[in-house]
């Protein structure tokens, strides 16, 4: 009877003391659940899958999930398990690997060349980080229809996200002046 009061007691202080350890974390893992859902079908259809997913218990599990192990590990480490992923994409060229590491992009070229895309959460810009260490601004987020564009002149050019605002961008894009960078 003892040992199950001890056992009892120390479960409970552990319990107790997760919500101290001001590790909120990202939910990672339920997030990719929840957009899952989102791109299902109609708002019926994701209503639908939403309450099944309470039902099976697969929003309990990731949420279990992310609050005793993963946010955890996001938390001593700084990147999140779930966010950190290698893609293979095959192309005429040859086969490109791109890593996400929750934070931004790394992309290793056929040839080995390596270039990495971080975003600034702050300020809303994507950056191309050289193999030198150098970071060039290509693009950020003005709001939910507009972004600025660099410009092959190395000006930020404000571009509507739409077929019109794309098809503009392209014709500046492709404007024969000597580009920023040269990628390969």
């Amino acid at each position: 009877m003892k040992k199950n009061t001890i056992t009892v007691g120390l479960l409970i202080a552990a319990a107790a003391v997760l919500p101290l350890q001001s590790c909120i974390g990202s939910f990672a893992l339920t997030n990719k659940v929840l957009s899952w859902n989102n791109q299902v079908g109609s708002k019926f259809v994701n209503e639908l899958v939403f309450f099944a997913f309470w039902i099976l218990p697969v929003y309990e599990v990731t949420s279990i999930a992310d609050l005793l192990v993963l946010n955890s590990i996001e938390f001593w480490s700084g990147n999140n398990p779930v966010e950190a992923s290698t893609k293979v994409i095959d192309t005429d060229q040859g086969r490109y690997y791109i890593a996400c590491d929750g934070k931004g992009y790394t992309v290793k070229a056929p040839n080995g060349d390596e270039m990495r895309l971080d975003f600034e959460a702050d300020t809303q810009t994507w950056s191309l980080m050289t193999a030198e260490g150098e970071s060039y601004p290509f693009m950020t987020m003005i709001d939910d229809s507009h972004v600025k564009m660099v410009t092959p002149d190395g000006d930020f050019q404000s571009v509507e996200l739409s077929q019109e605002g794309l098809q503009a961008y392209s014709a500046v894009a492709k404007a024969p002046t000597a580009p920023l960078l040269a990628l390969h």
